[in-house]
């Protein structure tokens, strides 16, 4: 499918740029002296097809460096919360691995677990947090 898409957008784009090259392939002088217009020092004569189209590729450039400079604020957040993820996953481990009863204590379940979550161990406990509510 990206194929097809890729093909239906390119070979176009393509003929549109073969046309115009074709079409516009006159010579035309480039002038960077803007004091001396009769007889500019730094002119440079090229056909106006690659004029246009270097012009064109200078404003897609310049177009994507502005765009990547305004979305610092975004890509250093995301660095920040990806930072704070790694953290929190580490310490969600390392509280795990604390958890976890040891291999001598297999047949016996652990009481941390239910302490950490908020539920009574036993009925004398589970009758005196009934009392107190």
């Amino acid at each position: 499918m990206q194929k097809l898409f890729s093909a239906l957008v390119l070979i176009p784009l393509g003929l549109i740029f073969f046309v115009f090259a074709v079409a516009n392939r006159h010579s035309v002088t480039v002038s960077f002296d803007p004091f001396n217009t009769n007889d500019p020092e730094l002119s440079i004569a090229m056909p106006l097809f690659v004029v246009l189209i270097a012009v064109a590729i200078l404003g897609v450039i310049a177009g994507g460096m502005a765009t990547w400079i305004g979305q610092r604020h975004w890509r250093r957040a995301a660095r920040r919360h990806q930072a704070d993820a790694i953290e929190a996953r580490s310490q969600l481990t390392r509280l795990r691995a604390s958890v976890v009863p040891t291999a001598s204590n297999d047949s016996q379940p652990s009481a941390a677990p239910r302490l950490l979550l908020g539920a009574p161990s036993s009925a004398a406990e589970r009758d005196k947090q009934s009392a107190a509510l």
